[in-house]
């Protein structure tokens, strides 16, 4: 496995700082019992000091559920370990678990449904918008592309490669139609668009503000959709999160363009705009550009911190199902940050040459580490053979800072 010889390198083994109390998104204490309220979010809270032991001796934190356990693990430095021993457990749940609850998920332009199931643990539901190996069509603007389940899978497994650990667990799941969204859901707008097409497939739109009509309906074969099923992060409730603004955001309009794509001494006045003056925000952007530009992702507009953490912490990379659209087009105004501001921390830098090398390259790696989803194959054959010119070109425009 190239992926365990990868994990087992020198630079995947460099030490986060010790993390103490006040590092972790949530203080709880092992011995004492967490009972789970069903109130729509995954809340959950203290119960009474009589339940404190349990009867089998273990520690109270032994019966939690995975995904209970993984809000629990957050800390100030990242969202889960390296060698996190529930990232199985984890994603098979995702996949595999009975859903007792499907929404639509209110906000943003596409269709995505929060799923619950038994043990109160939810996830996010992106529905299969394309085919592997369609690519979107030259004259679409970034902000009108689908947002596709592949792509937030895909992500996930790559963010992990490249060590950031910032993007929630991801995995595929091949959904019913019928008995886990129509049959269950308690979302009233949500009911009204279901209908069966000609061809006797069970098809649903919902409401949002982008392809939620009946030409864009998704209908499942007859009634088997795949989709992606993200771990949802602790609900803004229990850990309240900021979202920022990307500096290096696009304009969203069809003819103006952004003020960084008009100058190219851009970065000078970011880097004497807080949080960019101080610490290692800056660099922590270029990591997210970096990752986008490697699966051709156009559609970075906002990142989010958990807001406990102030500004010295990671950046969460959410919302990725606009990647993987594109092979045969490298998208070079991605790397802005990284040619403007000729900044990079130099483990990325260093984890980057070693992922460009025979033994760890890294198609080869995101192939090994996809084909144990569900619904692998994930990727296109293409889209992995473009991630290896694409990680070149990085190196390249790092070479030329470094010149």
């Amino acid at each position: 496995s190239k992926l365990v010889a990868l994990f087992e390198h020198p630079l995947y083994n460099i030490p986060i700082p010790e993390v103490t109390e006040r590092d972790k998104l949530f203080v709880v204490n092992p011995m004492e019992k967490f009972s789970l309220h069903s109130s729509g979010s995954d809340e959950w809270v203290s119960s009474s000091k009589a339940e404190t032991l349990l009867p089998t001796g273990k520690t109270a934190y032994d019966t939690y559920p995975t995904w209970l356990k993984f809000h629990v693990g957050i800390n100030r430095y990242e969202l889960y370990p390296r060698r996190d021993p529930l990232l199985p457990t984890l994603l098979h749940d995702l996949a595999t678990q009975r859903i007792v609850s499907s929404v639509q998920k209110s906000g943003g332009t596409q269709l995505k449904l929060i799923m619950t199931f038994p043990n109160y643990g939810q996830a996010l539901f992106k529905p299969m918008k394309q085919t592997r190996d369609q690519e979107t069509p030259i004259d679409f603007f970034y902000f009108s592309d689908f947002e596709r389940h592949n792509a937030e899978i895909a992500a996930f497994h790559l963010d992990r490669i490249l060590d950031f650990r910032r993007i929630p667990p991801v995995s595929g799941r091949l959904v019913n139609i019928t008995k886990e969204i129509r049959d269950i859901t308690t979302d009233k707008k949500l009911a009204k668009t279901f209908f069966i097409s000609p061809a006797g497939n069970v098809c649903f739109y919902g409401e949002c503000s982008y392809y939620c009509s009946t030409e864009h309906a998704l209908c499942g074969k007859p009634d088997q959709l795949e989709g992606s099923m993200a771990a949802l992060l602790p609900d803004k409730t229990l850990a309240k999160r900021r979202s920022w603004r990307s500096p290096w955001r696009r304009s969203y309009h069809k003819s103006k363009k952004a003020e960084w794509e008009l100058n190219p001494n851009y970065c000078t006045q970011v880097r004497e705009t807080p949080p960019y003056d101080k610490g290692h925000r800056l660099l922590d952007l270029i990591d997210m550009t970096i990752l986008d530009f490697l699966m051709g992702n156009m559609d970075r507009h906002h990142y989010e911190t958990f807001e406990k953490f102030g500004n010295d912490t990671f950046l969460l990379h959410l919302d990725n199902g606009r990647g993987f659209g594109t092979h045969s087009r490298d998208e070079l105004s991605i790397l802005a940050p990284l040619q403007q501001c000729c900044s990079i921390k130099k483990s990325t830098y260093l984890r980057l040459q070693l992922l460009a090398t025979q033994p760890y390259r890294l198609s080869d790696l995101l192939r090994e580490a996809l084909a144990t989803d569900p619904l692998a194959p994930i990727l296109a054959e293409p889209h992995l053979q473009a991630l290896d010119r694409r990680l070149g070109k990085v190196l390249v425009v790092v070479g030329h800072c470094l010149a």
